[in-house]
């Protein structure tokens, strides 16, 4: 018997919104709730819900021959509870069938591992705690940020009391090795490491829809044949990746669902793998070696490395300020300035900031809704510098009064950041490229929603399933009648009568209001054109 893991990461952030400079002092709000709603609504509707029932639908059929496993950060989970509660039912009816298991990870989906030992610590029992309560089961297995490992990191892992560890199956760490073995912690061998194969693992998350890959398109017989190829001696294939694989990042129209219903009967009957949890692969093997990984690894980019969140002196800047308040945070007692830093610590922030244009460009763009790492980094230090003069006039801490010089000296340097990252980038990356992604940020600027007149009422019908109603319906007021037709025209009838009694209706609405949500529809325009 071979074992055969899946494991899925589910996370969104708590998305800062648009905050100037003129905003510190007075606006001490700093997240985007509109867009946070939305696109928690956007993904529940067309990965988590879905998918979540169609393995409960797997799980009924095979019974406990068809294991998966989560891991969910804390931000998902509050964002669950507040914007889509029915996600959080749909998880618990996965967690009562006994067949899933949930894994340990940061609460904010942090990078609190490189930093703060204590930091890291609370988060973990933060977010084990929320599992615990949300679904009636503790973990037992640990997955960090982004597969973020290290033989430090798995000390602290193996202190905390978990006996396994997900990473990631890193050429530059295995070598020569195969990722399919189990291995342990160069430290402390208490800690059994499952690491990902990434070959598998990303034919379904990043390829399955490729037509210019040249096994396209990828079928259950095509996937378990190579899983059949693997050496007979190799005991365990992980497959680790985002949930959103499901529905988001691949459409229902690939197939996705398809092959995703259709594989457990293939690998079932067709191989002598068996679909297993990580403790559970964890408890049937032994570790063929330790490996030693001295520096942070991760599932990130070609590298897989750190330099998706910590490449540059944009992120480095605003990644030390941030901990550099851990000392007056812990003397704080304002439970709502303790919950901002630990929004704040969550790596997307810092994801946002990262200047590689080369060829994982389109992948940090997905989700990002700044136009650059520039206006990510300023925007970011904006808050922060509000941050500072809530956390210092905190009633509860009594430092040295506070300058408004010290904001000036933040913003100024962040300045003199960003243009020196703009000169050294322009010298690392090729000219073409730099036109490339110059280009993409200009097509976003000048699309209008005029422009939908160019599209086809296929296209059109592919946008406006995307698109909430309320959304749709703002986004036309005032519009001339020629673009409002085109998408009317292209809805049902209640639909169509509903969204012109939305209009309608709208009497008293602001310029600014109807304008972010056009935003959100040229951005899918834009998807579609």
């Amino acid at each position: 018997m071979r074992a055969l893991c899946f494991y899925f990461q589910v996370h969104q952030p708590f998305r800062l919104k648009k905050y100037r400079f003129f905003d510190i002092g007075s606006d001490h709000h700093y997240y985007d709730d509109f867009q946070n709603k939305y696109i928690m609504n956007r993904v529940a509707n067309k990965c988590y819900l879905p998918t979540n029932e169609v393995l409960l639908n797997l799980i009924k059929e095979y019974g406990r021959h068809f294991k998966v496993s989560f891991s969910i950060s804390g931000v998902a989970l509050e964002q669950f509870e507040l914007y889509k509660p029915e996600v959080i039912d749909s998880f618990r009816a996965l967690a009562d069938t006994g067949c899933v298991e949930f894994i340990a990870e940061t609460y904010s989906h942090s990078l609190s591992a490189l930093k703060s030992k204590t930091e890291f610590f609370n988060q973990v029992e933060a977010q084990t705690k929320k599992i615990e309560r949300l679904f009636g089961v503790k973990p037992v297995t640990f997955r960090n940020t982004e597969l973020i490992y290290s033989d430090g990191i798995g000390e602290m892992v193996a202190e905390m009391g978990y006996q396994t560890q997900l990473t990631e199956g890193a050429k530059q760490v295995l070598g020569w090795k195969s990722p399919n073995f189990l291995y342990c912690n160069a430290i402390n061998p208490k800690l059994k490491l499952l690491l990902k194969n990434f070959q598998l693992s990303d034919d379904i998350a990043f390829r399955f829809s490729q037509q210019s890959w040249g096994e396209w398109p990828l079928t259950t017989e095509k996937w378990v044949s190579w899983l059949n190829n693997i050496d007979s001696r190799e005991e365990v294939v992980n497959l680790f990746m985002d949930y959103e694989t499901f529905g988001e990042h691949q459409w229902p129209e690939t197939g996705i669902f398809e092959f995703m219903k259709a594989l457990p009967s293939r690998v079932l009957g067709y191989s002598d793998f068996k679909f297993k949890t990580p403790s559970e692969v964890s408890q049937l093997l032994q570790p063929v070696a330790a490996i030693n990984v001295p520096h942070p690894i991760s599932w990130a980019d070609e590298e897989r490395d750190l330099t998706a969140w910590l490449g540059n002196e944009l992120q480095d800047e605003a990644f030390n300020h941030l901990y550099s308040l851990e000392e007056k945070i812990r003397k704080c007692s304002d439970e709502r300035l303790i919950r901002d830093w630990r929004l704040l610590q969550t790596s997307d922030h810092f994801y946002y900031m990262c200047t590689k244009f080369f060829s994982d460009g389109d992948v940090h763009k997905y989700f990002n809704h700044y136009d650059t790492p520039y206006d990510a980094f300023m925007n970011y230090m904006n808050v922060l510098s509000d941050f500072i003069i809530q956390l210092d006039n905190s009633s509860n801490f009594n430092p040295l009064p506070y300058k408004t010089d010290n904001i000036d000296s933040i913003i100024e340097k962040a300045i003199k950041l960003i243009e020196k990252d703009i000169i050294e980038t322009s010298v690392k990356i090729d000219s073409n490229e730099i036109c490339e992604e110059e280009k993409s940020v200009k097509r976003l600027k000048k699309l209008e929603l005029k422009n939908i007149k160019d599209f086809s009422n296929y296209k059109i019908k592919k946008i406006i399933k995307e698109i909430d109603l309320n959304i749709l319906s703002h986004s036309l007021k005032g519009m001339p009648q020629i673009v409002k037709d085109c998408f009317l025209d292209n809805l049902g009838k209640n639909a169509k009568k509903e969204v012109e009694e939305k209009i309608a209706s709208m009497v008293k609405v602001g310029k600014d209001v109807i304008e972010e949500y056009r935003i959100v529809l040229l951005e899918v325009m834009e998807k579609h054109r």
